[in-house]
């Protein structure tokens, strides 16, 4: 059996990797979080405060780990091209995670991105990620894989990065299969009792004529002054919208949906339901800040799964890790 694999929880949000990394028996031995209302919302559903902003915390000061991980932020890198290995990647966020790594030497790198990270910077951002990560001494494999094939009923596309240090010698990594589980936004729905406060009353409404086949994508069927964004309303027969911390509309952030005769947004126990969070997952903070932070997180069920296949690898080559 592997041993218990000890993991650092970088840019935590609040909590998404760690849930799904407990799941399968890791243990957590240092986060960091800078936002004050994401470290209550971690608090809350860990018992420990997130360590604050990462870019000043020492990598001296941070506990030897088997596993990195975490979303990090993406920034253009000024001196791309410069061959410098991840000096390249100073001033960047990503140039902490560098540091870390240089000075720790995990076993494995788990990273998870925004989509445009493939074209960011005309695709140069993640070349020089990727570069970084080799001259570091990694086998570094990634993929864009879409949440509304693992579980969850929200079209979220993410770029998922997986490294294994190369000593480990693990040369092929196969990111998990759809599951294509048919769920959909009817499936995670409050009570109407709940969700009053969320409902949008607008005359200027316009709906056509529309087909609400079951689908694992959103299904517009209306929209809101001129639909812009924050502004379409959706089937419950289909998917959410990607959920965004940012953005502006009448249904910013989560998107509208026309549930019971009525169009109203998401609520925060519902976004959390959309990016696979458990029920047992408390939120202690305002509805403005949770719906932040849902946006800002990770699709739960897809670490999951993508952790479970790093876990299946490392088990098939334990006798380099003892």
């Amino acid at each position: 059996m592997l041993k218990e694999l000890n993991f650092i929880d970088l840019f935590a949000g609040i909590g998404g990797f760690r849930i799904a990394l407990e799941k399968h028996g890791a243990n957590c031995v240092f986060s960091s979080e800078w936002d004050k209302y994401a470290q209550i919302t971690y608090k809350e559903n860990f018992g420990d405060i997130p360590q604050g902003d990462i870019t000043k915390i020492k990598e001296t000061d941070i506990p030897k780990h088997d596993i990195l991980c975490g979303g990090f932020p993406c920034q253009a890198f000024s001196i791309s091209g410069k061959q410098r290995g991840f000096k390249d990647t100073r001033g960047t966020l990503f140039f902490d995670i560098a540091r870390i790594v240089e000075h720790h030497q995990p076993k494995v790198l788990f990273l998870e991105n925004v989509k445009n990270l493939t074209k960011h910077y005309h695709g140069n951002t993640l070349k020089i990620i990727l570069r970084t990560l080799e001259e570091l001494g990694y086998n570094v494999f990634y993929e864009v894989l879409k949440a509304s094939y693992y579980d969850v009923p929200q079209a979220r596309e993410r770029i998922y990065i997986v490294c294994f240090r190369k000593d480990l010698e693990i040369t092929n990594f196969n990111f998990p299969k759809p599951t294509n589980k048919q769920i959909y936004v009817k499936d995670i729905l409050e009570n109407d009792e709940n969700t009053k406060d969320c409902i949008v009353n607008r005359t200027d409404v316009k709906f056509w004529k529309r087909d609400e086949t079951p689908s694992l994508n959103p299904i517009q069927i209306g929209q809101i002054n001129n639909g812009g964004q924050g502004e379409r309303i959706y089937s419950i027969n289909g998917h959410a919208i990607t959920l965004s911390a940012y953005g502006g509309g009448v249904a910013g952030k989560t998107g509208a949906y026309l549930v019971n005769e009525k169009i109203r947004r998401l609520t925060p126990r519902e976004c959390a339901r959309v990016q696979g969070f458990p029920e047992w997952f408390k939120i202690p903070v305002s509805k403005s800040q949770a719906y932040k932070q849902f946006g800002n997180s990770v699709s739960v069920p897809v670490i999951d799964a993508i952790f479970e296949q790093i876990t299946n690898i490392l088990n098939k080559e334990n006798e380099i890790l003892t």
